[in-house]
């Protein structure tokens, strides 16, 4: 199992626009790399990508929460 921290502190963000559908949801296979979120400093937004391939078994935060730098973000196993 492998967790996906925040490199930044700021706003996580599942979807790239409040219309758009989500990168990634629970139960979907991601490979190492892929975007799974974002993180919003400022109006800034920086990509969250996968640390490893494998499942998404969960997201520790939700959409829309204030991260800080290092916090887990999601679970992959």
């Amino acid at each position: 199992m492998s967790t996906v921290q925040s490199p930044v502190p700021g706003v996580f963000y599942r979807r790239p626009s409040p219309d758009d559908p989500e990168f990634v949801q629970p139960g979907d296979e991601v490979s190492e790399g892929k975007i799974i979120g974002l993180i919003e400093v400022m109006k800034s937004f920086s990509e969250l990508k996968a640390s490893a391939s494998g499942k998404l078994k969960e997201f520790l935060v939700e959409n829309e929460e204030e991260v800080s730098v290092g916090q887990d973000i999601a679970v992959i196993e």
